[in-house]
């Protein structure tokens, strides 16, 4: 399986690369926000995509609704310090399939990402 992940703190794309390498996920590729995910997201082909929402150039919602409108089925999980119920329903309906809120710890993001994918797959 390929995941990008996009974080603005290599810190967090780090500890993300980490989780993702326990359950047995190599092919990782970063971008430090949206603007830099969409110019690597088409030759990488992810399976999966982990975005942050706060981030400099192009935030991680403004990111979803533009991958939305040239790829509907590519799982993306929203990664961020935003918990408001109102930010999570924006989230959803920009199109995420999912949503952590920092700070996680690994169990809980390797079981998003597990829901996730047996979702998507369904």
């Amino acid at each position: 399986m390929k995941v990008m992940l996009i974080d603005d703190s290599k810190t967090m794309r780090n500890i993300q690369r980490s989780v993702l390498k326990q359950i047995g996920i190599e092919q990782v590729e970063e971008a430090c926000d949206g603007q830099d995910a969409l110019s690597k997201v088409g030759a990488f082909g992810p399976d999966l995509i982990l975005v942050d929402w706060n981030m400099p150039n192009m935030d991680g919602l403004t990111f979803i609704k533009t991958f939305r409108k040239q790829n509907k089925t590519t799982p993306l999980i929203m990664v961020t310090t935003e918990a408001e119920k109102s930010r999570v329903i924006e989230a959803i309906k920009a199109g995420v399939n999912n949503y952590v809120v920092k700070p996680f710890t690994p169990d809980l993001l390797s079981q998003r990402i597990n829901e996730t994918m047996s979702k998507c797959a369904a």
